[in-house]
């Protein structure tokens, strides 16, 4: 066993040796492309994988595994191919041609092993594009609709912890946009629509890090609106669920500056939130 697996050990590096030497004459994307017709499907593959492994070049891969498909559509080695083919795109940062990939081997292999791979793969290509929170949205609730699909479709999955902590992060951006707006409104002088954009914050981002924030600002808004029962039990609330936060003391000290106390008073969307989180009354 040990001699016939030096043996095939030989052949593959040979074959890659071979494929190489057309790399380097033309044949990969680089320059002028050699046809691989001469070659098998296993050997087109494990060029593809050497350019990954080897050479970290994920752009040359995706020629050799494009190849594997072309020229060899109905074989294993082109349903392994297709896959790799949405690996090499993500890694070489091509998103949009990884989300493509990774669709068709969802659609041409439904129920396939690597099914929930292709998925991480298709979030995973919005993810990665959420880089600050000054960007279009959109790639975030795109990225959370494809995150919750791996969490519920394939919890036992091994992509399915990795995708609870990218939709946790991913959702915290969200609210992080949101803070970002209300601060500016608060700047400004327009309460009413900072108020707004913190209520969000606190009524639908309430798992988030931002939440304690918001709760703060609320009571900065509201008492600049003059409304004082909300802005109490906004401090009410922060009071309760983030005593130890340095928000929490900064609102407390400026409720006591008006000679006011961080409590439940007045009957507002806040009242509502305090009796439902702090005493347990949903109706």
């Amino acid at each position: 066993m040990a001699g016939f697996a030096s043996r095939a050990t030989l052949a593959a590096l040979a074959v890659t040796v071979l494929l190489a030497g057309c790399g380097e004459r033309g044949g990969g994307p680089s320059g002028t492309r050699h046809s691989l017709e001469n070659f098998d499907a296993a050997a087109i593959y494990q060029r593809g994988e050497y350019e990954l492994e080897n050479n970290d070049r994920p752009r040359e891969a995706v020629y050799y595994f494009s190849e594997v498909e072309r020229l060899y559509p109905y074989s294993e080695w082109a349903r392994r191919a297709l896959i790799m083919q949405a690996f090499s795109y993500h890694r070489a940062g091509n998103y949009e041609d990884a989300r493509g990939a990774a669709q068709r081997f969802i659609d041409a292999y439904p129920g396939d092993e690597d099914e929930a791979y292709a998925k991480y793969l298709l979030a995973l290509s919005f993810y990665d594009q959420i880089d600050d929170v000054g960007r279009d949205q959109g790639l975030t609730f795109q990225a959370l609709q494809g995150l919750r699909e791996v969490i519920e479709l394939y919890p036992d999955s091994e992509y399915a912890r990795s995708a609870i902590l990218k939709f946790d992060l991913a959702f915290d951006h969200l609210a992080a946009k949101e803070m970002e707006i209300g601060r500016y409104y608060l700047r400004g002088g327009h309460y009413t629509a900072a108020i707004n954009r913190f209520r969000v914050v606190v009524e639908e981002f309430q798992t988030t890090t931002h939440t304690p924030e918001a709760l703060m600002r609320l009571v900065e808004s509201y008492l600049a609106l003059g409304l004082t029962d909300e802005a109490q039990t906004a401090g009410a609330i922060l009071g309760h669920n983030f005593q130890s936060s340095p928000f929490y003391q900064d609102a407390y000290a400026t409720l006591r500056g008006r000679n006011l106390a961080p409590e439940a008073r007045g009957d507002s969307w806040l009242t509502n939130v305090y009796r439902q989180v702090i005493e347990g009354r949903w109706l």
